[in-house]
């Protein structure tokens, strides 16, 4: 596809794509504060957990719903940024948006089975039963349950990646701002490290990636979208403005001060004013 022909692609689906960036941080920010809301256990204590989790099962399926169409939003986005990237720079491979695609996608999946498969284990757990923790242990240790959970794990790691490698390689090829591609990455490594339980620099890079997309960036969209090409980013001010190394190196010898230049005038002016001096001193004595 010709540099033309990619400009007509994205000006055709800009407004789609920016209204799917704009969804996939809404969706993953409002699904964790369903999560987060309702009533939770003040203990760590398993039986409790699972009474607790049959009471609030509602929420945390709407909260599982929420994120899996989020984390589908967000596939869809990496995907679409990764095209826009790569018809800038053919030789990015392609591995980078199937890690993107399938980290989202697994996300999706697992998470909404395994919200599905532990609310029927969690009212089995509260209607029937002694209710004991070894009836507890034996419904949560399920191999079904394990094997999501491992999933799970492996899908957040895709997922990651994806954004890292994806905001890195934009940001190369001029389509993200030094700020953006940053931001991007440091979204995908708090998909593995959260710091905080709602997703709040994962939601930013979204919404704001929907506000770029618009065509409505505050200091003007990165030429890359306007030329096609690839409009790698200059090196910085502060590289730019250095001038060049004094020969020597470091430890060259500093050169010697210039002396400052003599007053020509000063030994005449003190000779006048000894003169006048002295015949002050004449006529008073006389």
């Amino acid at each position: 596809m010709s540099a033309d022909d990619q400009l007509l692609y994205e000006a055709r689906v800009r407004n789609r794509q920016a209204a799917v960036a704009l969804l996939a941080g809404v969706l993953v920010l409002v699904g964790s504060i369903v999560q987060l809301s309702g009533p939770h256990t003040s203990v760590d204590e398993l039986t409790l957990d699972l009474l607790t989790a049959n009471k609030r099962f509602p929420l945390d399926l709407i909260a599982a719903v929420l994120n899996g169409l989020g984390s589908l939003a967000v596939a869809w986005t990496l995907a679409y940024l990764y095209r826009s990237a790569r018809a800038r720079k053919p030789e990015l491979k392609p591995f980078i948006k199937y890690i993107a695609v399938a980290g989202g996608v697994l996300a999706a999946l697992t998470g909404i089975a395994y919200a599905a498969i532990v609310a029927v284990k969690v009212h089995q757990f509260a209607t029937t039963g002694a209710q004991t923790y070894d009836e507890a242990k034996h419904l949560t240790g399920a191999a079904g349950l394990l094997a999501l959970q491992l999933v799970g794990q492996a899908s957040a790691l895709l997922l990651a990646v994806g954004f890292v490698l994806v905001s890195l390689n934009a940001m190369r090829v001029g389509l993200l701002t030094r700020f953006m591609g940053y931001l991007g990455i440091g979204a995908g490594i708090l998909v593995l490290f959260q710091v905080t339980q709602v997703p709040i620099v994962q939601g930013y890079w979204l919404l704001a990636l929907a506000y770029l997309l618009s065509g409505r960036w505050p200091t003007g969209v990165p030429p890359a979208w306007r030329s096609g090409r690839a409009e790698p980013w200059p090196p910085s001010q502060g590289m730019r403005g250095r001038g060049p190394r004094p020969a020597g190196g470091i430890g060259a010898a500093k050169p010697a001060p210039t002396p400052a230049p003599e007053t020509v005038a000063a030994p005449a002016a003190a000779a006048r004013s000894r003169s006048t001096t002295s015949k002050r001193k004449r006529k008073r004595r006389s």
